[in-house]
Formats: C-alpha cells, sequence, structure tokens
C-alpha cells in the first residue's frame, strides 16, 4: 500500500505537525507533500528527516518567513501536487491539503484539524484584528477571502472521508461542509510526563500569549484574588500588556523549556485554560500529570475534561465566572484523585491515535 502525506505547510513543529508525526510512525514509507517546506534541520527528526514534494510558492520571494502572503495561490498551488502514484492519501488539513486532487482509483481521508478559520467562523474577527475591514487594502482581503470560501465548500467533496480532531471540529464540518466526519482525538505525549500526587499552593496557566488564548483574563481574575498565585508560563507579542496587568501575587516567568513547565504541570494545584480551541492538547498534558483543569466550556475542553472529576467547566469567558469556578474548585480540591485524573489523558495517548487511524484506513481500503 503506497501511502502520500499532505500537509499545508512544513515550518514548525506544532500541533497539526505531530499528527503528521505520527503518521509517518505507522506509515515510514510514506512520502510527504506540501504547499512548502522550510523546517529547521533541528525539528526535521520530527518527519523522520525526510524532504516533502513542494509547490511553486516555495521559489517565490520571501516565501520562507510570509508565506501566509501567498494564501491566494494556495488553492492552484496544491492542486499542481501530482498524488496520483499513491493507493492512500491522507491529507492533514486546516487550510489548502483537503483540495489536492485524486482519482477515483485512490482513498482520500482528510484529517481535518479545522476549516479555514479566517475564511469562516473566525472571518469578521480576524479582519478586525488585522486591519482589514476598511479601506482598499480591506475591500482586497474580502474577496480574495470570498474566492477562498468559495473554492473550499467546492473541494469538499473530495476526500472520501473526513476525521475530525474533536466532536466540535466534526460539528463545524457538517455545517460548513455538510459532510459527516468521524472523531479520532490528535496525539498527545502522555508518556512524557508522570503524576505527581502532592500539589503545592500555586495555579499554573501555560500559552502562547496572543489575543485569542485570553492570558490576560485569568491574569486580571488573579488581580481580584491577591490571596491566590499564579504562575504564567508563555511568551508573545501580549507579553507587556498582560504583565501591565499583573499583581504581585501573579509570576510572569515568560518562555520556559520543557524540563521546568513540566515540573510546574506537576505540582501545580490546577491548571487554568481560557481559550475556546478546536482540541487543546495543554489541558490534556496538565491531567497526564494528575493535575486538575479549570476550563473555559466550549470547544475541545469539554471532549477532553470531565466536569467535576478531573476539573471544572467554567460557562462564560468573564472574571466572575473563573472566579466562581475557582471558588467551586477549593470547595472540593481534596476531592480529585490523580490517578484518575492520568488516567483519563490516557485516552488522548499516541498510541490510542495509531490503533485508531490504522483501523480507520483498514475499514475503509
Amino acid at each position: 500500500m503506497k501511502v502520500a502525506i499532505v500537509h499545508e505547510w512544513f515550518v514548525d513543529y506544532a500541533g497539526s505537525e505531530r499528527v503528521v508525526e505520527q503518521l509517518l510512525y505507522l506509515y515510514p514509507e510514506a512520502d510527504l507533500f506540501s504547499v512548502i517546506d522550510f523546517m529547521p534541520q533541528d525539528l526535521r527528526k520530527h518527519i523522520l528527516h525526510k524532504k516533502a514534494t513542494t509547490t511553486f510558492i516555495q521559489k517565490l520571494p520571501f516565501a520562507r518567513k510570509h508565506y501566509r502572503n501567498y494564501l491566494a495561490l494556495m488553492p492552484l498551488a496544491i492542486e499542481q501536487l501530482d498524488v496520483s502514484a499513491y493507493d492512500v492519501v491522507i491529507s492533514s488539513s486546516h487550510a489548502v491539503a483537503k483540495g489536492v486532487i485524486t482519482n477515483a482509483g485512490q482513498l482520500h481521508i482528510c484529517y481535518c484539524h479545522s476549516p479555514i478559520r479566517y475564511a469562516w467562523d473566525l472571518y469578521h474577527q480576524y479582519q478586525r484584528e488585522a486591519g482589514l475591514n476598511r479601506g482598499l487594502k480591506g475591500f482586497v482581503a474580502k474577496i480574495m477571502l470570498h474566492y477562498i470560501r468559495l473554492w473550499d465548500y467546492t473541494t469538499a467533496n473530495r476526500p472520501d472521508y473526513f476525521i475530525a480532531n474533536s466532536a466540535y471540529i466534526a460539528h463545524r464540518l457538517k455545517k460548513v461542509y455538510n459532510r459527516e466526519a468521524s472523531v479520532i482525538y490528535p496525539p498527545v505525549d502522555v508518556g512524557s510526563f508522570s503524576v505527581l500526587s502532592e500539589k503545592h499552593d500555586f495555579y499554573l496557566t501555560a500559552s502562547r500569549l496572543v489575543p485569542y488564548k485570553k492570558v490576560d483574563l485569568i491574569v486580571e481574575t488573579f488581580a481580584h484574588l491577591p490571596d491566590k498565585k499564579l504562575i504564567v508560563i508563555g511568551d508573545g507579542p501580549d507579553f507587556n500588556k498582560i504583565k501591565a496587568k499583573a499583581t504581585s501575587n501573579v509570576i510572569l516567568m515568560g518562555f520556559q523549556p520543557f524540563e521546568v513547565l513540566k515540573d510546574h504541570m506537576q505540582r501545580a494545584k490546577a491548571f487554568i485554560f481560557a481559550a475556546e480551541e478546536d482540541f487543546g492538547i495543554i489541558p490534556v498534558e496538565a491531567q497526564a500529570c494528575g493535575t486538575p483543569v479549570i476550563a473555559f466550556g466550549k470547544g475541545g475542553a469539554c471532549e477532553t475534561v470531565v466536569n467535576g472529576r478531573t476539573g471544572i467547566l467554567y460557562q462564560e469567558q468573564s472574571i466572575n465566572s473563573l472566579t466562581e469556578a475557582l471558588a467551586a474548585f477549593e470547595g472540593n480540591s481534596s476531592g480529585y484523585n490523580s490517578s484518575e485524573i492520568r488516567q483519563n489523558a490516557e485516552r488522548f495517548s499516541t498510541e490510542a491515535f495509531k490503533e485508531k487511524i490504522k483501523r480507520f484506513v483498514e475499514d475503509h481500503h
């Protein structure tokens, strides 16, 4: 069985690349295809040091750093990738990868991280945040995204089957494309974490400091709770803005290596998560340490945190709602069992992911 794996771009190692990594462990002889491949040498071990077959965008000016500026050309580019020699094509898609062209004799399975966010549900938010809701530049962006939406919808029938990374994304796939999707959760390296039952008297949040992660909301909440200690790990464009809101009970550590993050995850009394994510890997990693999670109850967190057993889900991205959740947690903090929390995290292991993907491909090939 010849397998091709199609991914949007290789420039970093994040959630979607973890999926590709595990697909390659499952199918080590598979060939890689992508719009561009500028993955640094120190990260290439995660794609088994393979070089992806790329598109003409790879050779365009400034593509290494500003590849997103070529979004309008990506539908054309992805359609130029020739995967006709393969029995099975697996696309790992959050933008254009699902649009690769296959023939009637091939099996095309799309593992979908999300429909194109900035063309669909985050369309208006994206324009506001990028300053594209007015002027000539904004007008051009609207036309481009309209074209992307049309192409995205018309290519929704190219995959034979969709796999969504959460029930939340499966619902969005149904709404946007009118396609049903099976759910296979993405791989989380729970084996790299271990349980520490003895917790210390601090809360932890860790994230890239960007607006939608809502770390500013967490910090503002703790500014109203001076008797509670919060540690924030992570860096990003909002660092100074968040630091300005921090009070003496809030410690911003900036970016930290994995071992430091893991140590704090193991010792924290609870991990706090305020974003609405498609899945959300880090709340699962916290649970792999036996640490309860206090999370905003929308998106993937609803599927990874068992309310009242492995953490608490709160209903609004607001100071009041998070404050109430913290009070509820402290009222029952001794009621959480580290082993049970760890057991919940193991549902999302890399082994579980590979086993389910392998079975899915075998059942449909």
